[in-house]
C-alpha cells in the first residue's frame, strides 16, 4: 500500500521563529481543511523503566507555555507522567501529509486552571469524569452506567458538578517541535525547533 504525497516543499525562511506560532498557523491550515478532530494527538508515556504506552487525546489548549490535555491522573498515563515526566505528542494529520511531534516534559496545571475548563464542559462530559475511575479495571459495561446513572441523579442537568479531585489538566512543555510534510519519492521535509536556553534553533532532518 503506497501513496504519493504531493505538496508544496517547506523551506525554513518560510517558518515562523518559535514553534508555537509555527504550530498555530500549520493548526489553523488543518482546520481549514475540515480535518475530523485536528486537536487528536498521540500522547506517548513511559515508565521509569523505559515501558512505552500511547493513547489519543484531544488538544484542549495550547499557546507559549505549551500544549494543555485532560485525564484522570490516576489513569496509566497520569500514574507514568508522575513517574517520568518526558512525553512525546504526535498529531497525525494523514488528509493533508502533515505531522508534528512534540517532546517535552509534561506538569500539572494549577487548580484554577482546572476547574475553569471544567464547568466550560458539557453536563454529560463532567459526569463521566466522575463515574470513570480512568484504567482501572471494571467488572462490567453495567457497573459503569450504573455509576453514571447515581451520578445524574444526584447533579441532574443544571446543578454544578464539583471538579474530580484526582482529574485535570497537564501541560507539556517543549523541548523540540518537528514539523513533517510529506512529498513525493519519500524526500519528506522534517523541519525541528530545538530550544536552546529562551531559543529555537531551526534544523532540517534527512527524510
Amino acid at each position: 500500500m503506497r501513496k504519493q504525497y504531493r505538496s508544496e516543499i517547506v523551506f525554513e525562511d518560510s517558518l515562523a521563529e518559535d514553534p508555537l506560532r509555527q504550530f498555530a498557523e500549520w493548526f489553523r491550515q488543518a482546520t481549514d481543511a475540515h480535518l475530523f478532530e485536528p486537536n487528536a494527538m498521540v500522547v506517548s508515556t513511559a515508565t521509569p523503566d523505559g515501558r512505552p504506552s500511547s493513547r489519543t487525546v484531544l488538544l484542549k489548549q495550547f499557546g507559549e507555555r505549551g500544549f494543555v490535555f485532560f485525564t484522570n491522573y490516576g489513569s496509566r498515563k497520569g500514574r507514568e507522567i508522575d513517574a517520568n515526566p518526558y512525553v512525546s505528542l504526535l498529531f497525525p494529520w494523514h488528509a493533508i501529509a502533515r505531522q508534528v511531534i512534540v517532546t517535552g516534559t509534561a506538569t500539572r496545571i494549577g487548580r484554577d486552571e482546572t476547574a475553569a475548563y471544567f464547568r466550560s464542559r458539557p453536563h454529560g462530559s463532567q459526569l463521566g469524569a466522575w463515574a470513570s475511575e480512568q484504567s482501572r479495571v471494571i467488572d462490567s459495561r453495567a457497573e459503569l452506567d450504573r455509576r453514571y446513572a447515581e451520578l445524574e441523579a444526584r447533579y441532574p442537568q443544571g446543578e454544578q458538578v464539583p471538579v474530580p479531585p484526582e482529574w485535570g489538566g497537564v501541560r507539556v512543555v517543549p523541548d523540540a517541535v518537528e514539523f513533517w510534510q510529506g512529498h513525493e519519492n519519500r524526500l519528506h521535509d522534517r523541519l525541528r525547533y530545538v530550544a536552546e536556553g529562551d531559543k529555537w534553533r531551526l534544523e532540517r532532518l534527512c527524510p
